[in-house]
């Protein structure tokens, strides 16, 4: 078995003051943990992805959309990070989306692994990968975060070739 890969922070530097003051998002270790935490969040705010990690631990945090993820993970590297939605499933909360975006950490496609491992942790039902995926590459010419788009890997910003592969 591989060792999961740890996502440093690579986002724009003004935001790291965010996680200064931050605690990180909430921990969701059960069902049960989930369930009060939406139940306190404000009725808008279910209707809409909330902002998750997982940090170094394992665990899936969560805050609200308009979250940071760097202040999800109170400044830490994590082991993946991105959008989740949730639904009911019977009398049960589960998870009816979920994606890999976030321009902060800027996740590979093979954090899902991470993610499944927080989430049946947490008992928590979930769709078999992400359900949006993004493709993240550093320009090695100037050095833009891209996100690739229908597999071209050109530079949005200077037109250079990407790697194919993750390189933050």
């Amino acid at each position: 078995m591989t060792a999961a890969r740890l996502y440093p922070y690579v986002g724009p530097e003004e935001f790291m003051h965010l996680a200064a003051a931050a605690t990180g998002g909430h921990r969701v270790r059960s069902a049960a943990d989930l369930g009060a935490w939406l139940d306190s969040c404000h009725r808008a705010d279910l209707s809409e992805a909330f902002t998750f990690v997982v940090d170094i631990d394992g665990i899936l945090r969560l805050a609200p959309r308009r979250s940071e993820h760097v202040a999800c993970a109170a400044g830490a590297a994590v082991l993946a990070a991105g959008e989740i939605l949730f639904c009911r499933d019977k009398a049960d909360w589960a998870v009816d989306e979920i994606t890999n975006q976030s321009t902060g950490y800027c996740p590979d496609l093979d954090s899902w692994t991470a993610v499944a491992a927080a989430l049946d942790a947490a008992g928590l039902p979930h769709p078999a990968g992400f359900t949006q995926q993004y493709v993240f590459r550093r320009c090695p010419q100037c050095g833009e975060r891209n996100i690739v788009r229908e597999n071209d890997f050109v530079c949005a910003v200077c037109d250079a070739d990407l790697p194919t592969l993750w390189n933050f």
